[in-house]
């Protein structure tokens, strides 16, 4: 009668240890097989769509720094101008509010985490935070600078997303575009004197 070797207590023996080892690959495997379905379904390639969505999470960070200087401006207007820019900049950082939200859920749709900390916004945002103690000209001014930085944001995001041919990015931001365009030239407008007009062909 053959008997029965016994081991100690948690001796893995060449045995377990292999079939341990073929359960870790199997879960590593579909683990990554899963990632790459989440990727297949929406068509576009991991690597560019990663570069995408770095051009994203900056413009995120524009856009709260944004968010809270409209706020800052909104809560500090004084002056003759009061009633026309105090309820002007409660518009504009009302639809900031929402695309904040749309870029995030953008980058969430992409299959990635945005970046979610108020000091890596001001890390890596273009647009920088302002004082309160300007005067209604230099509110308008200020925002129609950051304006021209968040364009040029918008137009590295759709740059990035037309080499992954993400066509849902191209046209979210696309439309961001075209609407703080119109904006700026709203803004513009107010702060030109009457004797001034636009150029003439």
């Amino acid at each position: 009668m053959k008997v029965k070797e016994e081991r100690p207590f948690g001796h893995l023996g060449p045995r377990d240890a292999n079939r341990d080892f073929n359960v870790e690959f199997s879960t590593t495997k579909r683990t990554l097989n899963k990632q790459q379905q989440l990727m297949n379904y929406l068509n576009l390639n991991k690597e560019k769509t990663a570069d995408t969505v770095k051009e994203l999470n900056v413009l995120l960070a524009d856009y709260h720094v944004y968010y809270q200087k409209l706020r800052n401006f909104h809560w500090n207007i004084v002056g003759k101008s009061f009633f026309d820019l105090h309820v002007k900049f409660e518009e504009m950082y009302d639809d900031a509010k929402l695309k904040i939200d749309e870029i995030a859920e953008r980058i969430l749709t992409l299959r990635y985490q945005p970046i979610s900390n108020l000091s890596e916004y001001l890390k890596l945002a273009n647009v920088k935070e302002s004082g309160s103690q300007h005067t209604d000209i230099e509110m308008v001014e200020d925002l129609l600078s950051d304006h021209g930085k968040l364009i040029n944001q918008m137009r590295a995001v759709v740059g990035k997303a037309d080499d992954a041919g993400d066509e849902g990015t191209i046209d979210l931001i696309g439309a961001y575009i075209r609407e703080l365009e119109k904006t700026s030239w709203m803004l513009d407008a107010w702060r030109m004197n009457t004797s001034e007009n636009h150029a003439q062909l």
